[in-house]
């Protein structure tokens, strides 16, 4: 009899599971302490996979904690690609329903911020324009421009105070969190990511530029506290505009 993959690779992600049928040693004998050691040996690596990938979760609950948590995770959200370094897409979601979770609120887009870090160090490579390339658009033309963006550009947005509590478990006397809602841009100028505050509106007009809309257009999509000035500077700056046109 040979194993279907569906049933491999249920039992491969649930240790209370019997080895399938079909998976044999040499006598006929189920390859019971074979198969768990590979088992034992995925999870493994999907577990260190996410604590690489989330070291800012993993730290707010422990080391003990993230791997009890990492293991519900690998059974219910089994790597769909064989690339490591994107698993864990769906861990804001669930840190957002598991249960010993779902009550602290800052925690999904905590995670969201490192899905964004990650996302941003393995984007395509774009070159960016001179920061002094959109003086040179006629005033009347400037608000009908279009800008790519750089595929490593990345925001959050929260209720919560994400930017101060991301830098307070990264860097070394960071200033304490105040609790109100923040955003972050993540940029890529050279080889690691940045995380930088800004505000709503400013998260607003940069996703409209990235979808294509004009200055003008971007600006109507945010409300009045936008600083276009400072978005736009804070762009150039960090080599997030790869075209004007």
């Amino acid at each position: 009899m040979t194993v279907t993959q569906a049933a491999f690779k249920a039992a491969m992600l649930d240790p209370a599971a019997a080895v399938p049928p079909g998976i044999v040693n040499p006598d006929g004998a189920a390859a019971s302490k074979r198969f768990d050691v590979y088992r034992n040996n995925v999870a493994v690596s999907l577990s260190d996979a996410l604590e690489t990938a989330f070291p800012v979760i993993r730290k707010l609950v422990g080391d003990a904690f993230f791997r009890a948590m990492a293991g519900v995770y690998i059974r219910k959200h089994p790597p769909k690609t064989p690339l490591m370094m994107f698993y864990g897409d769906a861990m804001p979601d669930f840190i957002g329903r598991f249960e010993p979770t779902k009550s602290i609120g800052y925690m999904p887009d905590i995670a969201r911020i490192e899905l964004a870090m990650r996302h941003a160090y393995h984007a395509a490579d774009a070159s960016p324009i001179k920061p002094e390339a959109l003086s040179t658009l006629a005033p009347d033309a400037l608000m009908g421009a279009k800008m790519r963006i750089a595929p490593a550009t990345q925001t959050v947005i929260s209720n919560y105070p994400i930017h101060a509590i991301y830098l307070a478990n990264t860097q070394t006397d960071a200033p304490k969190p105040v609790m109100q809602p923040e955003a972050a841009l993540i940029t890529r100028a050279g080889f690691d990511p940045q995380i930088h505050l800004i505000n709503a509106a400013a998260t607003t007009c940069i996703e409209a530029l990235k979808s294509g809309q004009s200055l003008g257009q971007a600006m109507a999509t945010a409300d009045d506290t936008v600083d276009l000035g400072a978005v736009l500077g804070l762009l150039l700056a960090q080599g997030a505009v790869t075209e004007i046109y």
